[in-house]
This record gives C-alpha cells, structure tokens and sequence, in this order.
C-alpha cells in the first residue's frame, strides 16, 4: 500500500471516528444536558491529549505573545462553533447537519479570497457558488424542514471557518496537539461555565457516562487520525475523503436513529461535495502552477 493509499485509509478512519463521536453526543444529549456532556467530554480529551503531548516531547502550552493572540481567535471560533454544532446536532438529523457541514472546504476557500486576497479563479469561484446552491437545497428555506437549528449549523460553519482562516497565521513552529489542548480546554471551561443555565449538573446514569467517554475517545483518534493522513500521502489526494464523513453520517443516522435524509438533501450533498472535490482539484492545480513558476 502505498503513501496515498495509506493516507486515504487514515481519513476515513478519521472521518468514521469523528461521525461516532457526532452520534454519541446526538444520542446522550436527550437526556443529559448538552454543556454537562460537553464538558465531561472536554476534560477526557484533555487529559488524554496532554497525555500525548507528554509521549510527543513534551507539553509547551506558553506560548509568545503574537501566537497566543492567534490562538486565542483561534479558540473563539473553536468555541462557538462546537456550541452551535451540538445544539444544532441535538435537533437535526444526523445526516442533515453532516450534509451541510462538507460546504466547509467552499467557506474556507471563499473566506480566505475575501480576507486574504487569495486568487480563487472563474471556475472555483462557479463551483463555490453551486456548492452554496446545494447548501440551500439542504436546508430549503421557507419549507417545514428550515428551522432556527438549521440556522445554527450553518453559523457553526462560519465559525469554522473563522477557527479554519486563523489557524493559517500560526507558525509551524507551534505544536499542533499544544493548539488542540487549548481548544478542548476552552470548550470544556465555557460547557462547565454554561451548565447552571443549561439544567446544571444533574446525575448521570453509568450508561451515559460510558456514551460520553467513547464520544471522548472517538473525537481524539478523529483528531490525530486526520492529522496523521495529512502528513502520510498528498493533500490533494488524501483532503477529498474528509467527505466520506457524509457517508458515515447517513449509515449511523439510520441504524442508531433511523432516520433517513430526504431526497433534496441527498441531492444537495451531492452537489456540495461534487463542488468541494473540484475546488480541492482546482486549488491542487493552482499550487503546482505556482510551484513550477518559482
């Protein structure tokens, strides 16, 4: 098996694993509230991503003064995306919100040509708009189905991109698990600050708290998971199989929900991540122009 090949094997382990996590969390939160359940979940990705850290060389959580101000819009992104997410994922099919969340490689490339000036080109810039077509396909405003949580997913992809478009600015010079350490922990700080307005804290079930730690878990193998297939093979070929995430979603949304997306939202999934692959193929070519010009 070659390097790319391994790559894409990764990913989708990645994605499989991050799809788990969506679903745990779907399913725990009905009966325990959302900010208690993300905070438990952040202090064991917490710990287990320090433990990482510490088999990585160490932990170097100071950081100097033009990165820590990165990171810290970094972690405002983080935080308001992962809060809007599980709100909205605790509402919406699971299949829904995954669908609308593959729009995120389009936002990020139409969010880096507005605020960085990056060149996107006539056919990206057609294929970022269909894509969105296909996002307004998902959600259908104006129908029975478009609703205030439709709304929040599509905020959680703005502050992702948000998070996505400052991570740019960090040198590599910053450990990757250091920024996932930060991010994890201001979201379990701001869950654990929420929880009185959300219900507070009351007893879980021993059920529950085994959903939590396996959400936990899936969310740090996701992480590391699709850390590691981005260092294996190309980027061009392994970063289109972040949409397998959607397939995951659709199978999970049956057998542990049974729900089954509509027809327009598979149709519109199907144009944003047909849309999403020829972006990443466009700016694919893009690099290797500029790379042959220098």
């Amino acid at each position: 098996m070659n390097d790319n090949a391994r790559g894409a094997l990764i990913m989708n382990a990645s994605m499989a694993a991050f799809t788990v996590n969506d679903a745990c969390m779907k399913a725990v939160t009905q009966t325990v509230p959302t900010f208690e359940a993300a905070a438990l979940r952040g202090v064991v990705v917490v710990l287990a991503l320090m433990l990482v850290a510490r088999r990585m060389g160490g932990l170097h959580l100071r950081l100097p003064a033009r990165e820590a101000r990165i990171v810290a819009w970094r972690v405002v992104g983080e935080v308001a995306s992962t809060v809007t997410y599980l709100i909205a994922l605790k509402h919406m099919p699971l299949a829904n919100i995954s669908a609308i969340m593959q729009s995120l490689p389009l936002a990020v490339t139409l969010g880096a040509a507005i605020f960085f000036g990056e060149k996107i080109g006539w056919r990206r810039a057609l294929a970022i708009g269909i894509g969105f077509l296909g996002v307004l396909l998902i959600v259908r405003p104006g129908t029975e189905g478009f609703d205030q949580w439709s709304l929040l997913a599509l905020a959680s992809v703005g502050f992702v991109v948000l998070r996505d478009l400052t991570t740019r600015g960090l040198p590599r010079s910053v450990p990757t698990v250091t920024v996932a350490i930060w991010s994890a922990g201001s979201v379990g700080v701001f869950s654990a600050v929420m929880m009185p307005f959300d219900g507070g804290a009351p007893p879980i079930a021993m059920a529950e708290l085994g959903v939590i730690l396996i959400a936990a878990a899936c969310l740090v193998v996701g992480y590391l998971a699709a850390v590691g297939a981005m260092r294996v093979g190309e980027v061009g070929f392994v970063a289109p199989f972040r949409y397998t995430s959607l397939v995951w979603a659709i199978a999970l949304g049956w057998l542990v929900f049974r729900q089954w997306p509509a027809g327009p939202t598979l149709a519109g999934a199907a144009i944003v991540v047909a849309t999403g692959i020829f972006t990443l193929y466009r700016e694919r070519l893009a690099r290797r122009a500029a790379t042959a010009r220098g």
